[in-house]
């Protein structure tokens, strides 16, 4: 046989395996910019320019807790401000984690952002009256801006006293600086030192125990030192029991699949 018969059998051999090659590539899009126009197609059926897709594909970035983000503060000094005075109201000890450690600081965060930082459903016209008990919130201001001023207000006062920030103060010397604004002695544009005050601590004791869906009570550690079980439809089935029973503490996230 002639080496032309021999290449035109060879050729004759191969072309049902090229007419296959030819219709999967038409039919799979890969000639039409499934590969070259970025793989959408290519990702599904496979890309033959990738030598492991398993891994290439995974990844390998570490997850992020996204209730740790600011959406009120913009300022990072402002929040460094937060975070040193809510952990002098409720600090680490051998209990368990401070205020920080709980997340309290975002949890402020993003109550101010919301309708409760803007006093949406508060009314907010005059008068105002003179404040008389510690608890009255006497101003109108808002929730987030008597917190921006009264925060601004304890470095400024920790910049005049002690010529340096707040958050870079020792323990006691903030403590100094918060028993000034409880008792008054540091004064405010539109509000006064005690009920900023007043606010800052009762928002920190919210975070600390507050459902974690809120932002702050992390890893339902606030309760964990209260001994608390944490948000439970019913203890019908416990009731009855003799024993003290210890149950494991759920979060409204629980119900939320």
């Amino acid at each position: 046989m002639s080496d032309q018969k021999k290449q035109e059998k060879k050729n004759e051999d191969n072309q049902p395996e090229q007419e296959s090659r030819r219709r999967f590539l038409k039919n799979s899009g890969l000639v039409a910019g499934g590969i070259v126009g970025g793989g959408l197609l290519g990702s599904f059926i496979g890309n033959p320019f990738t030598k492991d897709i398993t891994t290439s594909n995974k990844d390998e970035r570490p997850k992020k807790e996204f209730t740790e983000t600011r959406m009120f503060f913009t300022r990072f000094e402002d929040f460094y401000v937060l975070e040193a005075a809510v952990e002098r109201i409720y600090p680490e000890d051998g209990n368990g984690p401070g205020a920080i450690g709980l997340g309290v600081p975002y949890f402020i965060d993003k109550q101010l952002a919301g309708p409760y930082g803007s006093n949406k459903f508060d009314y907010m016209k005059g008068p105002v009256q003179e404040v008389k008990v510690a608890s009255s919130y006497q101003t109108l201001m808002s929730r987030g801006e008597v917190f921006i001023e009264g925060i601004r207000k304890l470095n400024a006062e920790s910049l005049r006293s002690q010529d340096a920030k707040f958050y870079d103060l020792e323990g006691e010397q903030q403590d100094e600086i918060l028993k000034a604004m409880e008792a008054g002695e540091i004064g405010l544009r539109g509000v006064k030192g005690p009920t900023f005050f007043n606010l800052l601590r009762q928002m920190t004791i919210e975070g600390a125990y507050a459902d974690p869906l809120y932002g702050g009570n992390k890893n339902m550690m606030g309760w964990k030192m209260k001994e608390h079980p944490g948000i439970r439809p019913g203890y019908s089935d416990l009731i009855e029991e003799e024993k003290f029973q210890i149950i494991e503490r759920m979060s409204l996230k629980d119900y939320q699949g």
